[in-house]
């Protein structure tokens, strides 16, 4: 099958986000696309393929790669145990884990002393492959990241997406943003030498970084949302970082509230700059999904976070 249609995309984005379940979602697929073979084959095209993913490779001789450990302190996620039929090494029973801290993976330039430090926050399926090459590019532009693992709670991130997302639904989403801001205020660091921080999140990583920006506690100073959830009037009042919104011109989800959005940052006075891609979809950055990438807006909007984080964080 070539690229699905609109409908079908759509669809998809639906149950992804927990519209429409699994059910509803392959009875319609199944009646767009004719038959169950064309629903199969337009599954595998709408389904990222992280063979695609290292646009910069993580054997990169410029860069250091590691990981992160970052303490949250009290602030837990109450996850009760629960059954998990996937593959790996997260497979079986999932134990209920208070743990107090969020791991990440890090990528750093080998030839620069001093860099500034940006957050990393993955979309609804948890620190994969993809969101791994794109803090490798970031640290490439010179900045310390930290791609963080929100799901660090459950043990980390699964193979599987399915239970990836089914498990980021079940996170404290207040809880998740004072996680984010625990380790903003680490990386900030106290005294005279605090850094500037930023952070960059992508579809649900994208709205934790606009509510991350307005989390009273939070030490970020540039926040770029790509086609993340906007916050109402009275949360958007309270964004104290600038900000670099994304978004696309087909995500109708996402789009229904960037007018009222973009109306209260602008009566709050946030400094904030907003683009629009026209013709395209919801996750267009994301280069291992070919039914939604878009190679012309994904550079283009890539372009624009890089010199806003430099100009901003500098």
């Amino acid at each position: 099958m070539t690229r699905p249609t609109q409908k079908i995309i759509d669809l998809h984005d639906a149950y992804t986000h927990g519209i429409v379940d699994r059910r509803r979602f392959l009875e319609r697929l199944t009646r767009l696309t004719g038959g169950a073979a064309a629903a199969s084959a337009a599954i595998s095209v709408l389904t990222n393929d992280y063979a695609r993913a290292a646009i910069t490779s993580q054997n990169d001789t410029r860069l250091r790669i590691g990981s992160a450990h970052f303490e949250t302190g009290g602030i837990i996620d109450l996850i009760e145990p629960e059954e998990a039929s996937v593959g790996g090494p997260n497979a079986g029973v999932y134990p209920t884990r208070h743990v107090p801290f969020l791991t990440a993976y890090h990528a750093e330039p080998k030839d620069k002393k001093s860099a500034p430090p940006v957050l990393v926050i993955h979309e609804n399926r948890g620190l994969n492959a993809h969101i791994k090459d794109v803090a490798r590019r970031l640290a490439l532009e010179g900045f310390d990241v930290y791609a963080i693992d929100m799901l660090s709670a459950y043990g980390g991130t699964p193979c599987d997406e399915e239970a990836a997302r089914a498990m980021i639904g079940k996170l404290d989403r207040e809880k998740s943003v004072l996680k984010l801001a625990a380790v903003s205020r680490e990386l900030a660091g106290a005294g005279a030498k605090l850094r500037k921080v930023g952070a960059v999140g992508f579809c649900w990583g994208g709205g934790m970084v606009n509510r991350l920006a307005g989390a009273p506690s939070s030490a970020l100073d540039a926040g770029v949302a790509y086609y993340g959830a906007t916050l109402p009037a009275e949360e958007a009042a309270k964004i104290k970082a600038r900000m670099l919104l994304h978004y696309a011109g087909l995500d109708n989800r996402i789009n229904k509230g960037v007018r009222a959005f973009e109306t209260a940052l602008k009566s709050a006075g946030v400094g904030y700059d907003a683009y629009t891609y026209p013709g395209v979809n919801h996750a267009f950055n994301n280069d291992t999904n070919a039914a939604r990438y878009n190679k012309a807006a994904a550079d283009l909007a890539w372009g624009r976070t890089v010199r806003f984080l430099k100009e901003t964080l500098s």
